[in-house]
C-alpha cells in the first residue's frame, strides 16, 4: 500500500527504478532464505561426519550466498540512484500541485505546511526505498522464506513459527499506527512553529518597539514547546511500541525452544536437525525485530504522503476543455455574492467598467472593495452570479488566460530577495533590460535607485524589508507596466505613504491607465475624481451609487457627502501639519 502511494507521486523513470530495486531487494530477500535453509543439510551432514555430502551442500550454500551478494549490491547501487530521482519527482510533483492550488487556499498560512513537505519529508520520502523498505523487505521475505523451508525438514517446529506470525503482523500494524499517529502531530506542531518563527522575523520592526514580552515572544514560545511536547511523545510511545513488538518476536523464540525440547526429549527429531532448525528460528526472528524498528520510520513518511494527498484533494477551480477569447476588456459583475467563511462580503452586485477606462472603487472599510479586484483576477469564484471579462464568464477563460489579461497590484507587495530590476523583470522575463528600464522609470522606480548603493542591482531584501511600503509598490506598477496586461488592477493604498511616495503612485496610475481597462480601489482624492466611473459600495454587499465624479456630487448624495468628509479631513490633516 505504502509503495503504491509512492509511486503514484514517481515519474516514469522513478518510478522503474524503485520498482527495479524492489524487485532485486525481494530476489536477495529470498536467495538469503534458501541459503540459511541450507545450513539445515549442511549442519546435519557436518553432525554425523559425511564430509562428502557436506561438501556438496557447502557449494550449494556458496553459490546462494554469492547470488545474494550480486543482487543486493545491484539493488543498492539502483537505490541510491532512484532516491535521487524520487527526490526530484516529490519536489516536481509539489510544485505543480502549489501553483495549481486556487490562491484562496493560501489565505491562511500555509508557509510550515510547505516547507516542512518541500525540505525534510520530500527528503525523508525519497530515501525510504533505499534506507527503509530494502531493509524491512529483507526482514520479512527472508525469514518468510526460511519459514516455509522449515516445513520440508520438521512441520512441527514450522507451525510452532507459523503460529506467531499472525501475533507478530497485529504487533507490527498496531507499532506503525502509534508511531505514526505520534508523527502527524509534531508535524502540524512543527508547521505551526515554522509559521511563528517566520512570522517572527518578518515582524522584527514591529516587535522590538513593543519591547520584551511580546505576545509574539510568547507565541513562538509557545508554538516551539508544543513542538517539542509532541516530539517527546512520538520518542515515548514509538519507544514503547517497539518494546512491545520486540517482546512479541521474542516470545515466538520462546515458544519454538520449549517445542524443539519436548520433540527432543521425546526423541520425535534428531538433534542435528534441531540444533539447526533452532539457529533457522533465531536468524527468522532477528531480521523481524530489525524490520520493527524501521516500520517507524515508514509511519513517517506516510504522514508526508499523507500531506501530499491533502494537497492534491484541495479542489481546484474548474478550467474550460477549450478556453475562450474575450471580445474586449470590459470588466462586468451580473448578480455576484461572495462570502469569506460564511460571512458575505458581496450581495447580489452588479456593475459594469468599460473597456480602456478607469474605474475607481470607493466605500467603507470591509465593504468588499479588494474582494472585487480578487474576483475579476480569479483568486476565487463567486457563490452566485457571474463575472464577466469581455463579455465571457471568467471560468470560460480559464486561469491562463485570465493570468494573461490581468495585472494585479495589492496593497501587500511581495518582493523577492534579489536586485529591483530582477524584481521588476518578473512582469517580463523575455523583454531586454531597456525595455525594463523604460517600464520602472514610468513607475517613479528610478528615484528610488539614485538613492541606493548598486542602482537597479541593489538588493531588497527578504520580501522588499529593505523599501517603505510606497517604495515596494511602485516596483509592483512597474511589473504590471512591463507585463503590458490590458486589464490592472490597483488597490491603491495610500493612507500610510509620505508625500512623496503618494506623488510618484499617483502620477505611475497616470501612467499605466493609458489604453488599459484599470479598477481602483481607490484612496487618493485626485485618482478618485479623475476616474472615468465610480462605484460607491454601502458596506452591505451592494453598492450605494455610481456614475462620474461630477454626476456624484451633483445628485448631492452618499457620495457627495463622503467627498466632502475627505476634503475637510485632508483640509483638517495640512493645517495640523503647518
Amino acid at each position: 500500500m505504502m509503495i503504491r502511494r509512492l509511486l503514484h507521486y514517481c515519474s516514469p523513470r522513478a518510478r522503474r527504478l524503485v520498482i527495479v530495486e524492489l524487485s532485486l531487494v525481494v530476489v536477495a530477500a529470498v536467495l538469503q532464505g534458501i541459503a540459511f535453509l541450507l545450513l539445515v543439510p549442511l549442519l546435519r551432514s557436518l553432525f554425523i561426519g559425511d564430509l562428502d555430502t557436506s561438501r556438496g551442500w557447502l557449494i550449494a550454500v556458496g553459490g546462494t550466498a554469492a547470488g545474494y551478494v550480486a543482487a543486493s549490491w545491484f539493488a543498492s547501487q539502483i537505490g541510491m540512484k532512484a532516491s535521487t530521482v524520487v527526490l526530484d519527482s516529490l519536489l516536481e510533483r509539489l510544485g505543480d500541485s502549489v501553483v495549481s492550488l486556487p490562491v484562496s487556499w493560501f489565505s491562511t498560512d500555509r508557509t510550515g505546511l510547505i516547507t516542512g513537505v518541500a525540505t525534510q519529508g520530500a527528503m525523508f520520502v525519497s530515501t525510504m526505498p533505499y534506507a527503509i523498505l530494502r531493509q524491512i523487505l529483507a526482514g520479512f521475505i527472508a525469514p518468510g522464506t526460511v519459514l516455509l523451508g522449515m516445513y520440508f525438514f520438521d512441520w512441527r517446529l514450522a507451525l510452532t513459527m507459523t503460529v506467531m506470525v499472525p501475533i507478530i503482523a497485529i504487533g507490527y500494524r498496531w507499532l506503525s499506527r502509534a508511531i505514526g499517529r505520534g508523527d502527524k502531530a509534531h508535524s502540524v506542531a512543527v508547521a505551526e512553529a515554522s509559521n511563528r518563527v517566520v512570522e517572527f522575523a518578518r515582524a522584527q520592526p514591529t516587535l522590538r518597539t513593543a519591547g520584551h514580552d511580546s505576545i509574539a515572544d510568547r507565541l513562538v514560545e509557545q508554538a516551539l514547546q508544543d513542538q517539542h511536547d509532541q516530539y517527546r511523545g512520538v520518542v515515548i510511545t514509538g519507544g514503547s511500541a517497539i518494546a512491545v513488538f520486540a517482546g512479541l518476536v521474542q516470545l515466538s523464540i520462546t515458544a519454538l525452544l520449549v517445542v524443539g525440547a519436548v520433540l527432543a526429549t521425546g526423541g520425535t527429531v534428531d538433534i542435528a536437525t534441531l540444533i539447526a532448525l533452532l539457529v533457522l528460528g533465531v536468524r527468522f526472528n532477528e531480521p523481524i525485530v530489525a524490520a520493527g524498528d524501521l516500520g517507524g520510520g515508514v509511519a513517517v513518511a506516510k504522514t508526508t504522503i499523507d500531506q501530499l494527498d491533502e494537497l492534491a484533494a484541495v479542489p481546484r477551480l474548474p478550467e474550460p476543455e477549450h478556453p475562450a477569447t474575450p471580445a474586449d476588456f470590459g470588466i462586468e459583475f451580473q448578480g455576484v455574492t461572495f462570502s469569506y467563511n460564511g460571512a458575505p462580503v458581496l450581495r447580489e452586485l452588479s456593475f459594469t467598467a468599460p473597456t480602456g477606462a478607469m474605474t475607481a472603487v470607493v466605500g467603507p472599510s470591509g465593504s468588499g472593495k479588494t474582494t472585487i479586484t480578487k474576483l475579476i483576477a480569479r483568486f476565487y469564484d463567486p457563490d452566485a452570479g457571474t463575472v464577466f471579462i469581455g463579455g465571457v464568464p471568467v471560468p470560460e477563460l480559464g486561469t491562463d488566460v485570465i493570468e494573461r489579461a490581468v495585472a494585479p497590484v495589492f496593497q501587500d507587495v511581495y518582493l523577492f530577495d534579489d536586485t529591483i530590476l530582477n524584481n521588476i523583470w518578473i512582469g517580463g522575463p523575455d523583454l531586454p533590460r531597456d525595455e525594463v528600464i523604460s517600464a520602472a522609470t514610468r513607475a517613479r522606480v528610478d528615484e528610488i535607485v539614485e538613492r541606493l548603493p548598486g542602482g537597479w542591482d541593489a538588493r531588497v531584501g527578504e520580501g522588499g524589508s529593505n523599501l517603505s511600503g510606497g517604495e515596494r509598490q511602485r516596483i509592483s506598477i512597474a511589473r504590471a507596466l512591463l507585463k503590458d496586461a490590458p486589464v490592472v488592477l490597483l488597490d491603491e493604498a495610500t493612507s500610510a505613504l509620505d508625500i512623496g511616495n503618494e506623488i510618484a503612485i499617483g502620477q505611475a496610475i497616470d501612467s499605466i491607465r493609458t489604453g488599459r481597462t484599470l479598477i481602483v480601489v481607490a484612496h487618493r482624492l485626485q485618482t478618485i475624481m479623475t476616474a472615468d466611473r465610480i462605484i460607491m459600495l454601502d458596506g452591505e454587499g451592494g453598492i450605494r451609487e455610481s456614475g462620474s465624479h461630477a454626476e456624484l456630487l451633483a445628485a448631492g448624495g452618499a457620495y457627495a457627502r463622503y467627498w466632502r468628509e475627505r476634503v475637510d479631513a485632508t483640509g483638517w490633516q495640512l493645517t495640523r501639519h503647518d
